[in-house]
């Protein structure tokens, strides 16, 4: 589901793989008309996996439509002089809601310099690997976070990587929100802008807004590998006598009390504090003690099952969540279906029916609308060119003819 807050605000978007195509995509949910520039036949991350199965070869990548959906399409050969000249007009086109380039691919002719000499108040958003313009990636930059030492059982000696891209989607969110910003800066001054983010700039100012950086140089220290334990407080993941595993929470004293309730260890807490001489009302403290009351609430979830668990845990309100594989989550959990308004059924082309998520937030004075399905490469080549540029149909049909545009690309399925 789209808003319409950003409607009819166009940005061109030149990228590949996960932060700028996220940072589009957010921009596309709140109605703005993202337009993206492809290579003919698909640039580095069209195939990427995962991909539908396909009889005769590559099946479409369900991660490439995923990130691109509700956006518009437009194939030309960036290697030709006047491909990337169409690319300029379509960026520095006239317009109070144009000229805006979303990008994460650092081509000299899409410098900001040279597009604000075609249009001044040109706004450029360039996602970098690192300031300096030097190549890195989520995996390259979570490496020096320190987290891979922490994560799990890691240690520096055997870092331990998570999965989830967290630099890439944070950086995302932060460009969607600084060209918004740009724009709006533009609307009230007239004044373009050009803004850098780097992937490690995002991970290495995380690191200093929740205070690792600060722990490390004021307190001389790292944080310790503690496997599922909570950092800071009492949490720790159970298993049921069924064999499924759940995760607690109770790092606010009324979690904490709470989770003691619901386990009937009032008794044993308070005898465990005065062997201690521990206070579980500071959550510090209950961190400190954290093995030992572990030690306490594991056989109650060992003597039950998840129905017995969960029903105790929720009468006492307890925080707490079930560990569970994608397909599990989304054949079980109601979070994840359309009484959600989040999400929407999807027709997309190449893939079938299934499952989206729209935007997240629930505005409830704006309409939400259905999102459009990802397009196949070029669907909206000649749309484009002529609704933004005005070409006529005898230049478009040129432009086909040299092989300077293309599109739309043919359904490899279809029979």
């Amino acid at each position: 589901m789209t808003y319409p807050f950003f409607k009819p605000l166009r940005i061109i978007e030149s990228s590949a793989f996960i932060a700028a195509p996220l940072a589009g995509l957010a921009l596309a949910q709140f109605g703005a008309d993202v337009i993206r520039i492809d290579m003919i036949g698909g640039g580095i991350d069209y195939g990427r996996m995962p991909r539908m199965p396909h009889h005769e070869g590559r099946g479409r990548s369900l991660y490439w439509t995923a990130l691109n959906k509700g956006k518009r399409s437009v194939a030309i050969d960036l290697r030709t002089p006047e491909g990337r000249e169409l690319i300029q007009a379509l960026v520095t086109a006239p317009g109070p809601e144009a000229g805006v380039l979303l990008t994460n691919i650092g081509t000299p002719w899409l410098r900001h310099d040279l597009l604000a000499s075609r249009r001044s108040d040109v706004i450029t958003c360039t996602i970098q690997g690192n300031g300096d313009g030097s190549t890195a990636v989520d995996y390259t930059v979570n490496c020096a976070t320190g987290y891979p030492a922490v994560t799990g059982g890691g240690s520096p000696e055997k870092p331990v990587n998570h999965v989830l891209p967290a630099w890439d989607i944070a950086c995302a969110y932060q460009a969607a929100f600084a060209v918004a910003a740009a724009v709006d800066h533009r609307r009230r001054l007239g004044a373009g802008a050009e803004l850098k983010l780097a992937l490690s700039d995002m991970a290495f100012s995380t690191l200093s807004h929740l205070g690792l950086l600060a722990e490390a140089e004021l307190l001389q220290q790292d944080r310790p590998s503690i496997g599922n334990h909570l950092y800071g407080a009492f949490g720790r993941d159970f298993g049921t006598v069924d064999g499924i595993r759940i995760m607690v929470a109770a790092i606010s004293s009324g979690q904490w009390k709470a989770l003691v309730r619901c386990c009937d260890l009032g008794e044993s807490v308070a005898a465990l504090q005065a062997r201690m001489d521990l206070d579980f009302s500071d959550e510090a403290q209950r961190f400190e003690g954290r093995n030992a009351i572990a030690d306490l609430i594991e056989p109650w979830f060992a003597r039950r099952s998840l129905r017995e668990a969960a029903m105790a845990l929720d009468e006492h309100k307890v925080c707490w969540g079930q560990y569970r594989t994608v397909t599990d989550l989304l054949a079980n959990d109601p979070r994840v279906n359309l009484t959600n308004p989040v999400f929407e059924r999807m027709v997309t082309p190449g893939i079938g029916e299934h499952l989206s998520a729209g935007a997240t937030v629930r505005a409830s004075t704006m309409e939400r609308k259905p999102t459009k399905p990802a397009p196949w490469l070029g669907t909206h080549t000649d749309e484009v060119l002529s609704e933004v540029l005005s070409l006529g149909s005898a230049e478009i049909g040129r432009l086909h003819d040299a092989g300077v545009v293309a599109g739309p690309e043919l359904d490899p399925t279809a029979s």
